[in-house]
């Protein structure tokens, strides 16, 4: 299937697809949506499956996730900015960020990932049974810092197992996200003892999802449904549609000087750059000329380390390893925060090509190295309001190559 070519899709066609994308060893976003509204998108790289995002309750998933999994985080104690939940791919841009402040280990990332590739699988085989589901595969969107990588063929195995047990149960036309809420108290009492009753009352409320509640008791969704599907069918409990429960976001104002701060009001400019000495080198000559600098030697922290300190104008490199510079530079402009800073592709060559190139993924100018400092002023003063100051710190003949 090309670029944004389309495909209606039953069960099977939709499980091709899935197997395609494998075979292919894709690259992209397949993004898959319900006839009856509902959207999915799945992030592969070389054919699997890295994250997934979408369905009925984002929030409430990632939230869930993150209570069952990092049982040390206390969300409700947790601030997020707009910038943080602003991407397609907000919920794994938060766990992106909490592993690079240690607040989340490498293994619970593993298993998030894991379990939300399953919900969100399962809840798209529900739903393709109920409705028409069309499929659009994008090579554009490609996570640059996949943190776990799932074998789509296992990933579609259980899936269909677990579909299987699911429908075979007699709850195939109702959905875990779904929320029970206690209709008929009277009745319920008669049945059952007064500590299940108190039990029910407690948690039967409405406000939470058999999802939810399945973590709630520490088991899988499956026997939970099970157990209240007597009650669901005699009318005692019915099962209703909730909202989503979107992260709490506040502005938070920074007043802290930090130790990197030249001026407090001086533009603030990153270099992007896995060489130590290019790195070296901007910094002296971007400090000697009273601005502030910041420096990103891995790839894989670019874009969260950007999107939290928001400099003024970007160095950056070209060739790096795990992500280029074209695609960082793809994925900064994808960003309403980034629409109109000054990006500066840094480069060995200057080749026709690699200009063309930079101008497509919209890079606003081409440095070549190495890195000199007239070049490098006249750049940031091209872009900048920067004033020369009166004393600078001979740097002109200092240059680094890559």
């Amino acid at each position: 299937m090309t670029h944004q070519e389309m495909i209606e899709s039953n069960d099977f066609n939709l499980l091709n697809e899935f197997k395609t994308c494998t075979q292919l060893q894709y690259n992209g976003n397949l993004n898959i949506k319900s006839s009856k509204g509902y959207e999915w998108n799945f992030y592969y790289r070389l054919g699997r499956i890295v994250w997934a995002t979408g369905g009925t309750h984002p929030f409430r998933r990632w939230r869930r996730l993150i209570s069952r999994n990092c049982p040390q985080l206390d969300l409700d104690k947790m601030r997020f900015r707009a910038e943080d939940i602003s991407l397609d791919y907000w919920d794994y841009h938060l766990l992106g960020i909490l592993y690079k402040r240690q607040k989340i280990q490498r293994e619970q990332i593993n298993a998030i990932v894991e379990q939300t590739i399953a919900e969100l699988l399962f809840d798209l085989a529900q739903k393709a049974h109920f409705a028409s589901i069309t499929c659009y595969r994008s090579p554009i969107v490609i996570l640059d810092t996949p943190m776990s990588y799932t074998s789509s063929d296992l990933s579609i195995k259980l899936m269909l197992d677990s579909w299987k047990t699911w429908s075979e149960s007699g709850l195939a036309s109702f959905s875990p996200d779904l929320a029970p809420v206690l209709r008929r108290p009277e009745q319920l009492q008669q049945l059952v003892s007064p500590s299940v009753y108190k039990n029910f009352v407690n948690h039967i409320n409405g406000k939470y999802t058999l999802r939810d509640l399945a973590v709630k008791m520490k088991q899988n969704v499956l026997p939970v449904a099970r157990s209240l599907l007597p009650y669901i069918l005699k009318g005692i409990i019915e099962l209703v549609e909730v909202p989503d429960l979107p992260l709490a976001v506040t502005e938070v104002e920074n007043n802290s000087t930090t130790a990197r701060a030249i001026k407090p009001m001086a533009p603030l400019v990153a270099c992007v750059d896995d060489s130590p000495l290019v790195c070296k080198m901007l910094e002296d000559i971007l400090t000697a000329n009273g601005l502030r600098f910041m420096k990103i030697q891995d790839a894989v922290q670019a874009l969260p380390t950007l999107i939290q300190d928001k400099p003024d104008l970007i160095f950056l490199d070209l060739v790096m390893p795990v992500a280029s510079g074209y695609e960082i530079c793809t994925q900064l402009r994808r960003i309403s925060a980034f629409a109109h800073t000054p990006v500066i592709i840094l480069t060995g060559s200057d080749g026709l090509l690699d200009r063309v190139r930079a101008k497509v993924v919209g890079s606003t100018d081409f440095l070549t190295k190495p890195v000199v400092a007239d070049r490098v002023m006249g750049i940031v003063r091209k872009y900048l309001p920067v004033q020369a100051p009166s004393t600078v710190k001979s740097v002109a003949n200092l240059e680094a190559c890559k």
